[in-house]
């Protein structure tokens, strides 16, 4: 399984590390990351959440897509900041499965995301 796209590429995610229902995305916060106010913009951190959402949806060799998300965010992030978002499978059904997204710095969560996918079935 390929563990990075473009996307994730051009905003410089990485991958730790990537297992069974799990998967561990981090990224630097760069001044082209910021809002307007200044703080980590929301986008940027959907985006690394997302990035994790997919690879652990992924991880069992079924493909997955998104049916839907929501996203939470608890605390401002400041240019420099180092993130790991952190997925881990709540649920996995034959036909859906969801995931659960905390976004962390520095050991404290600033941001949470939860996700469900629908599992396509394998061509054989």
């Amino acid at each position: 399984m390929t563990t990075t796209d473009p996307y994730m590429q051009l905003l410089g995610l990485e991958t730790l590390r990537v297992e069974a229902g799990k998967a561990v995305v981090a990224a630097r916060v760069r001044p082209e990351h910021l809002n307007i106010h200044g703080s980590c913009h929301g986008g940027f951190l959907y985006s690394l959440a997302d990035a994790a959402f997919a690879l652990a949806s992924n991880s069992h060799g079924t493909p997955a897509v998104a049916l839907s998300t929501q996203m939470q965010y608890f605390k401002a992030v400041k240019a420099g900041d180092r993130l790991e978002a952190h997925a881990s499978e709540e649920n996995l059904g034959r036909r859906t499965a969801t995931y659960r997204i905390e976004i962390r710095s520095e050991g404290r969560v600033v941001a949470l995301f939860t996700g469900t996918v629908f599992r396509l079935e394998e061509k054989t």
